[in-house]
């Protein structure tokens, strides 16, 4: 894969990551799946607002999904997710500690 095709991909997760809902939803559904009245309930968002994040989620490869009779359940694509949203809340924690002007 060549440098561009990394960057587009990166460009794309980052983009998915840009949303402070969808990182909740991430955080949420890092302890085991759940399903979406249960993550409307979690962090009190609107089902239609949870399901379009997941959506996005889903697209990005994010989150991973179960059908199970009639309810579907999400949970995190991969365990490092976590770990890279703490580190970016780590940066931008020091980044701003940093900034003398707006």
């Amino acid at each position: 894969m060549l440098l561009e095709d990394y960057l587009q991909t990166v460009a794309f997760l980052s983009k998915s990551l840009s949303d402070e809902n969808r990182l909740r939803i991430l955080l949420c559904v890092n302890n085991g799946k759940k399903s979406v009245s249960s993550i409307v309930e979690e962090l009190n968002l609107s089902q239609p607002l949870v399901s379009h994040h997941l959506k996005e989620l889903r697209r990005s490869l994010l989150v991973k999904v179960e059908r199970r009779g009639p309810f579907v359940y999400y949970e995190i694509a991969d365990t490092r997710i976590p770990q890279i949203i703490a580190t970016l809340k780590d940066l931008a924690r020091d980044l701003l500690a940093r900034r003398k002007t707006f």
